[in-house]
């Protein structure tokens, strides 16, 4: 079965939905959940995320509100966002980032709206880890996740959730079927259509 590393922030309600639809995926690819700072993601490439865009924010809220119950998932989203992830990011990384440690974390955060940031114990206490600040702290899992956001972005990862394998990244939670399409024909982006599009050239920069 074919390696794929699947980066997320629990600050991402997106990352929420698309951890929950990748069982297609699952199949046919081994996926492991790799803890990034998406803020890390903004500074570098010099963006903004879509809970800095106030129309955006509603938009991105409601919108999840809608694909959740397409999905059939439960979701509420906690009462203050975006939070700082940073502690539970780091108390991820130190935990594993298991699929049973990612699957209650997000449930803790999104299935039954709570903040992790301001309940980091409660969410430690859930995780298992009844030492998670001084877990969270240790230097070599802060240096951990810093390395974990500094390989994605080397791959080319510009947001959360992005799943990348065979050196293609599939970002967002809208494009399992895009990956499982490329799984069953691996020469997609060899298409005359495909080579086109990654060669149109700049019109105009924004300054």
């Amino acid at each position: 079965m074919e390696q794929a590393h699947w980066y997320f922030d629990l600050v991402s309600p997106f990352s929420y939905l698309h951890y929950h639809g990748l069982q297609p995926l699952r199949e046919r690819l081994r996926i492991e959940p790799v803890p990034v700072l998406f803020a890390g993601m903004l500074k570098h490439w010099d963006t903004k995320g879509p809970a800095e865009i106030l129309p955006k924010r509603l938009h991105t809220y409601q919108y999840c509100v809608w694909a959740a119950s397409r999905q059939g998932l439960p979701f509420r989203m906690p009462p203050r966002h975006p939070f700082n992830p940073l502690a539970a990011q780091r108390l991820l990384v130190a935990l594993g980032a298991s699929d049973a440690v990612v699957a209650s974390a997000f449930d803790f955060v999104f299935a039954e709206g709570r903040d992790p940031e301001h309940e980091f114990a409660a969410l430690a206490e859930r995780l298992g880890a009844a030492d998670g600040a001084a877990m969270a702290a240790s230097p070599e899992v802060r240096q951990r996740l810093v390395a974990n956001t500094q390989r994605a972005i080397d791959q080319g990862v510009f947001g959360v959730p992005t799943l990348v394998f065979r050196e293609r990244a599939f970002w967002g939670s809208d494009t399992v079927d895009w990956a499982l399409e490329f799984l069953a024909q691996p020469d997609l982006f060899q298409r005359p259509e495909y080579e086109a599009a990654a060669k149109v050239e700049f019109g105009v920069t924004r300054r």
